[in-house]
Protein backbone atom coordinates (compact mmCIF):
# COMPACT_ATOMS: atom_id res chain seq x y z
CA UNK A 1 0.00 0.00 0.00
CA UNK A 2 0.86 3.33 -1.15
CA UNK A 3 2.19 5.76 1.62
CA UNK A 4 0.28 8.78 2.64
CA UNK A 5 1.34 12.41 0.79
CA UNK A 6 2.21 14.31 3.50
CA UNK A 7 2.05 18.18 3.11
CA UNK A 8 2.18 20.98 5.44
CA UNK A 9 0.43 24.02 5.50
CA UNK A 10 1.08 28.06 5.97
CA UNK A 11 -1.36 29.96 7.34
CA UNK A 12 -3.29 27.06 9.32
CA UNK A 13 -5.63 28.55 11.98
CA UNK A 14 -7.73 30.65 8.87
CA UNK A 15 -11.12 29.24 7.68
CA UNK A 16 -10.15 27.77 4.44
CA UNK A 17 -6.96 25.55 6.27
CA UNK A 18 -9.95 24.11 8.11
CA UNK A 19 -10.66 22.36 4.72
CA UNK A 20 -7.47 20.61 4.66
CA UNK A 21 -7.60 19.41 8.28
CA UNK A 22 -10.69 18.28 8.46
CA UNK A 23 -10.08 16.53 4.95
CA UNK A 24 -6.48 14.67 6.23
CA UNK A 25 -8.43 13.63 8.90
CA UNK A 26 -11.18 11.70 7.29
CA UNK A 27 -8.25 10.26 4.89
CA UNK A 28 -5.31 9.29 6.97
CA UNK A 29 -3.94 6.53 4.56
CA UNK A 30 -4.26 8.96 1.37
CA UNK A 31 -3.04 12.56 2.98
CA UNK A 32 -0.84 13.32 6.22
CA UNK A 33 -0.59 16.43 7.46
CA UNK A 34 3.05 17.28 7.94
CA UNK A 35 3.14 20.94 10.63
CA UNK A 36 1.46 23.90 9.89
CA UNK A 37 3.25 27.44 10.21
CA UNK A 38 0.86 29.77 12.57
CA UNK A 39 2.22 32.91 13.34
CA UNK A 40 0.45 33.35 16.93
CA UNK A 41 1.57 31.34 19.37
CA UNK A 42 -1.75 31.22 21.65
CA UNK A 43 -3.39 30.00 18.04
CA UNK A 44 -0.66 27.60 17.16
CA UNK A 45 -1.33 25.81 20.83
CA UNK A 46 -5.11 25.73 20.65
CA UNK A 47 -4.58 24.29 16.91
CA UNK A 48 -2.12 21.67 17.99
CA UNK A 49 -4.54 20.53 20.75
CA UNK A 50 -7.38 20.59 18.77
CA UNK A 51 -5.67 18.85 15.38
CA UNK A 52 -2.75 17.10 17.15
CA UNK A 53 -0.80 18.33 14.48
CA UNK A 54 3.32 20.14 15.10
CA UNK A 55 2.87 24.31 14.46
CA UNK A 56 5.75 26.33 13.92
CA UNK A 57 5.88 30.02 13.76
CA UNK A 58 7.89 30.66 10.41
CA UNK A 59 8.48 28.90 7.08
CA UNK A 60 12.27 28.40 8.27
CA UNK A 61 11.33 26.87 11.53
CA UNK A 62 8.68 24.42 9.54
CA UNK A 63 11.19 23.14 7.23
CA UNK A 64 14.00 22.84 9.56
CA UNK A 65 11.49 20.13 11.17
CA UNK A 66 9.50 18.67 8.37
CA UNK A 67 9.74 17.29 5.12
CA UNK A 68 6.48 17.62 3.19
CA UNK A 69 5.79 16.57 -0.32
CA UNK A 70 4.08 19.90 -1.41
CA UNK A 71 3.00 22.65 0.54
CA UNK A 72 -0.41 24.32 1.02
CA UNK A 73 -0.62 28.13 1.30
CA UNK A 74 -3.86 29.19 2.66
CA UNK A 75 -2.58 33.16 3.06
CA UNK A 76 -3.99 36.15 1.87
CA UNK A 77 -3.32 36.75 -1.80
CA UNK A 78 -1.08 40.08 -0.94
CA UNK A 79 0.83 37.74 1.16
CA UNK A 80 1.36 34.78 -0.86
CA UNK A 81 3.66 36.10 -3.34
CA UNK A 82 6.31 36.48 -1.00
CA UNK A 83 5.50 32.67 0.09
CA UNK A 84 5.78 31.70 -3.47
CA UNK A 85 9.29 33.41 -4.06
CA UNK A 86 10.53 31.47 -0.56
CA UNK A 87 9.50 28.39 -1.73
CA UNK A 88 10.58 28.00 -5.16
CA UNK A 89 13.58 28.91 -4.33
CA UNK A 90 14.20 25.73 -1.78
CA UNK A 91 12.48 23.51 -4.63
CA UNK A 92 9.12 22.78 -2.74
CA UNK A 93 6.25 22.16 -5.24
CA UNK A 94 3.41 24.93 -3.57
CA UNK A 95 -0.80 24.32 -3.65
CA UNK A 96 -1.90 27.94 -3.43
CA UNK A 97 -5.46 29.26 -3.17
CA UNK A 98 -7.08 31.59 -5.43
CA UNK A 99 -6.66 34.49 -6.48
CA UNK A 100 -3.06 33.76 -6.64
CA UNK A 101 -2.30 37.71 -6.80
CA UNK A 102 -4.73 40.50 -5.78
CA UNK A 103 -4.89 42.78 -8.88
CA UNK A 104 -3.24 42.55 -12.41
CA UNK A 105 0.44 44.26 -11.42
CA UNK A 106 0.33 41.53 -8.97
CA UNK A 107 -0.26 38.64 -11.41
CA UNK A 108 2.06 39.58 -13.72
CA UNK A 109 4.74 40.08 -10.85
CA UNK A 110 3.52 36.63 -10.19
CA UNK A 111 4.22 35.16 -14.20
CA UNK A 112 7.18 37.12 -14.11
CA UNK A 113 9.35 36.21 -11.13
CA UNK A 114 7.52 32.33 -10.96
CA UNK A 115 5.45 30.90 -14.17
CA UNK A 116 8.94 32.30 -16.35
CA UNK A 117 11.10 30.71 -14.04
CA UNK A 118 9.57 27.23 -13.72
CA UNK A 119 8.02 27.46 -10.13
CA UNK A 120 6.45 24.19 -9.61
CA UNK A 121 3.18 25.68 -8.17
CA UNK A 122 -0.71 25.13 -8.64
CA UNK A 123 -4.11 26.60 -7.53
CA UNK A 124 -6.52 24.62 -5.44
CA UNK A 125 -9.22 26.00 -7.60
CA UNK A 126 -12.07 23.15 -6.63
CA UNK A 127 -15.11 24.25 -8.19
CA UNK A 128 -14.80 21.91 -11.15
CA UNK A 129 -13.59 18.81 -9.17
CA UNK A 130 -17.21 19.40 -7.34
CA UNK A 131 -19.20 15.85 -8.02
CA UNK A 132 -21.84 17.40 -10.29
CA UNK A 133 -19.39 19.57 -12.17
CA UNK A 134 -17.03 16.24 -12.78
CA UNK A 135 -20.99 14.49 -14.04
CA UNK A 136 -21.58 17.52 -16.33
CA UNK A 137 -17.87 17.56 -17.69
CA UNK A 138 -18.05 13.96 -18.15
CA UNK A 139 -21.49 14.46 -20.29
CA UNK A 140 -19.71 17.11 -22.58
CA UNK A 141 -16.58 14.74 -23.28
CA UNK A 142 -19.08 12.04 -24.30
CA UNK A 143 -20.15 14.25 -27.25
CA UNK A 144 -23.88 13.81 -26.72
CA UNK A 145 -24.44 17.42 -26.80
CA UNK A 146 -22.41 18.32 -29.87
CA UNK A 147 -20.08 21.20 -29.65
CA UNK A 148 -20.67 23.47 -26.52
CA UNK A 149 -21.69 27.07 -27.16
CA UNK A 150 -23.23 28.28 -24.38
CA UNK A 151 -22.86 28.01 -20.54
CA UNK A 152 -24.86 29.87 -17.96
CA UNK A 153 -23.30 30.04 -14.32
CA UNK A 154 -25.28 31.43 -11.32
CA UNK A 155 -22.64 29.85 -8.92
CA UNK A 156 -20.03 31.27 -7.35
CA UNK A 157 -18.56 34.65 -8.35
CA UNK A 158 -16.13 36.42 -10.23
CA UNK A 159 -13.04 33.90 -11.27
CA UNK A 160 -14.67 31.04 -9.43
CA UNK A 161 -17.41 31.26 -11.92
CA UNK A 162 -15.29 32.41 -14.67
CA UNK A 163 -13.10 29.01 -14.26
CA UNK A 164 -16.58 26.85 -14.95
CA UNK A 165 -17.56 28.90 -17.53
CA UNK A 166 -13.62 28.52 -19.32
CA UNK A 167 -14.13 24.57 -18.46
CA UNK A 168 -17.67 24.27 -19.98
CA UNK A 169 -17.08 26.11 -22.76
CA UNK A 170 -12.84 24.90 -23.73
CA UNK A 171 -12.24 28.13 -23.74
CA UNK A 172 -8.45 29.04 -22.90
CA UNK A 173 -6.59 32.54 -23.33
CA UNK A 174 -8.92 33.68 -26.72
CA UNK A 175 -10.16 37.48 -26.48
CA UNK A 176 -13.69 38.27 -24.79
CA UNK A 177 -15.78 40.97 -24.64
CA UNK A 178 -17.94 41.85 -21.47
CA UNK A 179 -20.72 43.72 -21.09
CA UNK A 180 -22.81 43.87 -17.23
CA UNK A 181 -25.02 45.34 -15.18
CA UNK A 182 -25.93 45.37 -11.68
CA UNK A 183 -28.96 44.85 -10.20
CA UNK A 184 -30.07 46.03 -6.12
CA UNK A 185 -33.07 44.89 -4.22
CA UNK A 186 -34.01 43.94 -1.21
CA UNK A 187 -34.24 40.41 0.70
CA UNK A 188 -34.13 38.70 3.55
CA UNK A 189 -31.00 38.51 5.50
CA UNK A 190 -29.59 34.62 5.35
CA UNK A 191 -26.89 32.35 6.35
CA UNK A 192 -23.00 33.81 6.40
CA UNK A 193 -19.85 32.79 7.03
CA UNK A 194 -20.17 33.08 10.86
CA UNK A 195 -23.44 30.55 10.23
CA UNK A 196 -27.03 30.71 10.20
CA UNK A 197 -29.11 33.92 10.57
CA UNK A 198 -29.70 35.40 14.14
CA UNK A 199 -32.62 38.19 13.08
CA UNK A 200 -35.58 38.28 10.58
CA UNK A 201 -34.43 41.69 8.70
CA UNK A 202 -34.30 43.03 4.92
CA UNK A 203 -31.17 43.58 3.41
CA UNK A 204 -29.97 45.01 0.50
CA UNK A 205 -29.42 42.14 -2.71
CA UNK A 206 -26.88 43.18 -5.27
CA UNK A 207 -26.84 41.01 -8.34
CA UNK A 208 -24.23 41.43 -10.62
CA UNK A 209 -25.11 39.86 -14.47
CA UNK A 210 -22.23 39.61 -16.87
CA UNK A 211 -21.94 38.58 -20.61
CA UNK A 212 -18.97 36.83 -21.66
CA UNK A 213 -18.69 37.08 -25.95
CA UNK A 214 -15.56 34.61 -26.51
CA UNK A 215 -16.14 34.75 -30.66
CA UNK A 216 -18.70 31.80 -30.99
CA UNK A 217 -19.35 31.01 -27.43
CA UNK A 218 -21.13 32.67 -25.06
CA UNK A 219 -20.65 32.60 -21.31
CA UNK A 220 -23.73 34.18 -18.89
CA UNK A 221 -22.43 35.31 -15.38
CA UNK A 222 -25.45 35.25 -12.72
CA UNK A 223 -24.40 36.19 -9.28
CA UNK A 224 -25.90 37.87 -6.00
CA UNK A 225 -23.83 38.23 -3.27
CA UNK A 226 -24.17 35.33 -0.68
CA UNK A 227 -26.28 33.36 -2.89
CA UNK A 228 -24.45 30.03 -2.43
CA UNK A 229 -25.09 29.97 1.33
CA UNK A 230 -28.58 31.44 0.80
CA UNK A 231 -32.09 29.39 2.01
CA UNK A 232 -33.95 31.58 -0.57
CA UNK A 233 -32.16 31.34 -3.91
CA UNK A 234 -30.93 28.28 -5.74
CA UNK A 235 -28.14 27.56 -7.43
CA UNK A 236 -28.16 27.42 -11.19
CA UNK A 237 -25.92 26.27 -13.91
CA UNK A 238 -27.21 25.64 -17.96
CA UNK A 239 -25.06 24.32 -20.86
CA UNK A 240 -25.98 24.75 -24.23
CA UNK A 241 -24.64 22.61 -27.41
CA UNK A 242 -25.23 21.80 -31.11
CA UNK A 243 -27.55 18.76 -29.78
CA UNK A 244 -29.54 19.13 -26.30
CA UNK A 245 -28.10 20.99 -23.31
CA UNK A 246 -27.55 20.01 -19.58
CA UNK A 247 -29.71 22.55 -17.43
CA UNK A 248 -29.19 22.00 -13.81
CA UNK A 249 -29.63 18.13 -13.10
CA UNK A 250 -31.66 17.46 -16.22
CA UNK A 251 -30.18 16.68 -19.57
CA UNK A 252 -31.85 16.97 -22.76
CA UNK A 253 -30.77 15.51 -26.03
CA UNK A 254 -31.66 15.45 -29.65
CA UNK A 255 -29.88 12.08 -31.37
CA UNK A 256 -28.59 12.06 -35.19
CA UNK A 257 -32.02 9.96 -35.87
CA UNK A 258 -33.60 12.99 -34.48
CA UNK A 259 -35.03 11.00 -31.26
CA UNK A 260 -35.53 13.25 -28.36
CA UNK A 261 -33.72 11.78 -25.24
CA UNK A 262 -34.18 13.20 -21.60
CA UNK A 263 -32.46 12.15 -18.48
CA UNK A 264 -31.42 12.99 -15.01
CA UNK A 265 -28.33 13.56 -13.23
CA UNK A 266 -29.08 11.40 -10.19
CA UNK A 267 -26.93 11.40 -6.62
CA UNK A 268 -26.64 7.92 -5.18
CA UNK A 269 -26.01 7.95 -1.63
CA UNK A 270 -25.15 5.02 0.51
CA UNK A 271 -26.46 4.93 4.45
CA UNK A 272 -30.58 6.03 3.14
CA UNK A 273 -33.14 4.27 4.92
CA UNK A 274 -32.05 0.41 5.29
CA UNK A 275 -28.54 0.52 3.92
CA UNK A 276 -25.89 0.04 6.57
CA UNK A 277 -23.12 0.80 3.99
CA UNK A 278 -22.06 3.79 6.18
CA UNK A 279 -23.69 7.59 4.58
CA UNK A 280 -21.56 8.80 1.88
CA UNK A 281 -21.82 10.07 -1.62
CA UNK A 282 -21.34 7.03 -3.83
CA UNK A 283 -21.42 8.85 -7.55
CA UNK A 284 -23.69 10.37 -9.77
CA UNK A 285 -25.78 8.90 -12.89
CA UNK A 286 -27.43 9.86 -15.99
CA UNK A 287 -30.33 7.09 -16.90
CA UNK A 288 -28.11 3.99 -16.53
CA UNK A 289 -25.00 5.48 -16.81
CA UNK A 290 -22.54 6.29 -14.00
CA UNK A 291 -20.71 10.08 -14.70
CA UNK A 292 -19.40 10.45 -11.47
CA UNK A 293 -18.01 8.14 -8.88
CA UNK A 294 -16.90 9.09 -5.70
CA UNK A 295 -13.08 8.44 -5.55
CA UNK A 296 -12.89 9.27 -1.53
CA UNK A 297 -15.86 7.31 -0.19
CA UNK A 298 -16.66 6.12 2.49
CA UNK A 299 -15.16 9.14 3.82
CA UNK A 300 -17.82 11.34 5.10
CA UNK A 301 -17.00 14.50 2.99
CA UNK A 302 -19.32 17.48 1.46
CA UNK A 303 -19.54 17.99 -2.09
CA UNK A 304 -16.94 20.78 -1.13
CA UNK A 305 -14.32 18.65 0.62
CA UNK A 306 -14.51 16.21 -1.96
CA UNK A 307 -12.96 18.62 -4.56
CA UNK A 308 -10.27 19.97 -2.07
CA UNK A 309 -9.78 16.56 -1.71
CA UNK A 310 -9.53 16.09 -5.58
CA UNK A 311 -7.06 19.11 -5.57
CA UNK A 312 -4.81 17.44 -3.30
CA UNK A 313 -4.82 14.03 -5.17
CA UNK A 314 -4.23 15.88 -8.07
CA UNK A 315 -1.22 17.74 -6.05
CA UNK A 316 0.56 14.95 -4.80
CA UNK A 317 0.78 13.46 -8.30
CA UNK A 318 2.17 16.72 -9.37
CA UNK A 319 4.28 16.63 -6.94
CA UNK A 320 5.58 12.83 -7.82
CA UNK A 321 6.48 14.24 -11.46
CA UNK A 322 2.61 13.80 -12.78
CA UNK A 323 0.67 16.37 -14.81
CA UNK A 324 -0.65 19.69 -13.73
CA UNK A 325 -4.09 20.51 -13.18
CA UNK A 326 -4.93 23.99 -12.66
CA UNK A 327 -1.48 26.24 -12.98
CA UNK A 328 -0.67 29.70 -12.36
CA UNK A 329 -1.27 30.64 -15.96
CA UNK A 330 -4.83 29.60 -15.98
CA UNK A 331 -5.66 30.87 -12.56
CA UNK A 332 -4.42 34.20 -13.41
CA UNK A 333 -6.54 34.43 -16.95
CA UNK A 334 -9.78 33.66 -14.44
CA UNK A 335 -8.82 36.00 -11.66
CA UNK A 336 -7.75 38.71 -14.68
CA UNK A 337 -11.56 37.92 -16.37
CA UNK A 338 -13.19 38.96 -12.81
CA UNK A 339 -11.16 41.74 -12.47
CA UNK A 340 -12.48 42.86 -16.39
CA UNK A 341 -16.41 41.48 -15.04
CA UNK A 342 -16.31 44.03 -12.06
CA UNK A 343 -14.86 46.67 -14.26
CA UNK A 344 -18.21 45.98 -16.65
CA UNK A 345 -20.31 46.19 -13.74
CA UNK A 346 -18.73 49.61 -12.20
CA UNK A 347 -18.11 51.14 -15.91
CA UNK A 348 -21.41 50.08 -17.74
CA UNK A 349 -19.41 49.69 -20.57
CA UNK A 350 -18.04 47.01 -22.84
CA UNK A 351 -14.81 45.97 -21.62
CA UNK A 352 -12.21 43.57 -24.06
CA UNK A 353 -9.73 41.98 -22.75
CA UNK A 354 -5.79 42.09 -23.82
CA UNK A 355 -4.21 38.96 -24.26
CA UNK A 356 -1.66 38.40 -21.16
CA UNK A 357 1.79 37.37 -21.15
CA UNK A 358 1.02 34.32 -19.51
CA UNK A 359 -1.26 33.11 -22.03
CA UNK A 360 1.65 32.04 -24.12
CA UNK A 361 2.57 28.67 -21.15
Amino acid sequence: MAKPATFSIIGGSGFRAQYFLRIAQALPEQFRISGMVVRDESKGRAMEEQWHVATYRSLEQLLANEQPDFVVLSVSSSAAFDYMVQLAERGIPVLAETPPAPNLEGLLQVYDKLVRQGARIQVAEQYQFHPVQEARTAIIQSGQLGSVNQVTVSISQFYHAVSLIRKMLGVQYEEVKIKAMRFESNWVAGPNRSGPPTEDKLVKSERDLAWLDFGGKLGIYDFTKDQHRSWTRSNHMSIRGERGEIFDNRISIQDSSCTQIQSELKRVNKGEYENAEGYFLKGIMAGERWVYENPFMPARLYDDEIAIAACLSKMAAYAAGGPGFYGLPEASQDHYIGMLIEQAIVSGETVVSVRQPWAKE
